[in-house]
């Protein structure tokens, strides 16, 4: 089972948008490690994460970060280490257009 070290996705979403982040290939799983989240603007910002399950309609359970507050010019990093298999997303939101996400890990095939 080969892995590769990458970075899965990066997005900077339009404001009030959920957005998919990542979607895992099929016949692969893959690790996410970690989440930078930074704040591009001079205001406080509210993020959300979300992991939905093989693509499932984005619901509350899925939210593993709600309506946290970015400090103006700041960035958040997460250590996540979650698992996911093929067809899980991971979902975005923000509560301005000027924040950027990046989610680094391994895809296993």
């Amino acid at each position: 089972m080969p892995a590769a070290y990458k970075v899965l996705g990066q997005s900077n979403p339009a404001a009030t948008t959920a957005t998919t982040l990542y979607t895992v290939p099929s016949a692969t799983q893959a690790i996410c490690s970690t989440l930078s989240i930074a704040n591009l603007s001079t205001s406080v910002v509210t993020v959300r994460v979300a992991v939905r399950p093989a693509g499932a309609s984005l619901a509350n359970q899925h939210y593993i970060v709600y309506d946290v507050s970015v400090a103006a010019n700041d960035t958040i990093v997460l250590t996540l280490g979650v698992s996911l298999g093929a067809a899980d997303v991971v979902t975005v939101y923000a509560s301005t257009a000027n924040v950027a996400f990046s989610l680094f890990g391994t895809e296993i095939t």
